[in-house]
């Protein structure tokens, strides 16, 4: 009977480390998706100053739309990588402020003929299409370990050992999830 006792324990406690192995291990996959949402965030924000000096000449009295793009990159930055949801938030804003700009260059021809803007509108195309695959990656390592941290019996394992569950990473308007158009076609 001692035996029985203790074997159940010892297939109790074995399947409590698998567990937590597994919870761990999808933790894990949630940071890896988030560092990849960061670095294509920190690289489109790198772009910004860039696109704005080379806008600037050519957009002189455009100088709101300028200054807004300016002030959601330093928000955005502000915010930094613990909050997914509130990043999320001001990136909506921003993507939106960098469509209206995109959008206004189009009013003067010899912008959109620049190769400098041409590279830079290329370059934040190929940032926004990376940062969707980021995201997609990021949002299913979420639902994953999320459904972990709330299914029988993995959640007893996770509420013992502190595990919470992690952010999505999305968008605040479904019209704001489409990447900014940046062809001048």
């Amino acid at each position: 009977m001692e035996w029985i006792i203790f074997a159940l324990i010892i297939a109790v406690v074995g399947y409590a480390i698998v567990i937590y192995n597994a919870l761990v291990k999808s933790r894990q996959m949630v940071r890896e998706g988030w560092s990849g949402i960061s670095v294509q965030l920190q690289r489109r924000s790198d772009l910004i100053p860039n696109l704005l000096e080379t806008v600037k000449g050519y957009m002189g009295h455009e100088k709101e739309v300028l200054e807004n793009v300016t002030a959601l990159r330093a928000r955005a930055q502000a915010v930094g990588d613990d909050h997914p949801a509130e990043r999320a938030g001001v990136e909506s804003l921003l993507g939106a402020a960098l469509g209206k700009l995109i959008a206004v260059a189009e009013a003067y021809p010899d912008l959109k003929a620049s190769a400098n803007f041409q590279e830079f509108q290329e370059a934040l195309e190929e940032t926004e299409d990376k940062l969707q695959l980021a995201r997609r990656y990021y949002n299913g390592a979420v639902r994953g370990f999320n459904t972990q941290v709330e299914q029988f019996p993995s959640n007893l394992v996770a509420n013992n050992f502190g595990f919470q569950q992690a952010e999505y990473f999305e968008l605040e308007d479904p019209a704001d999830r489409a990447a900014p158009q940046v062809s001048f076609s």
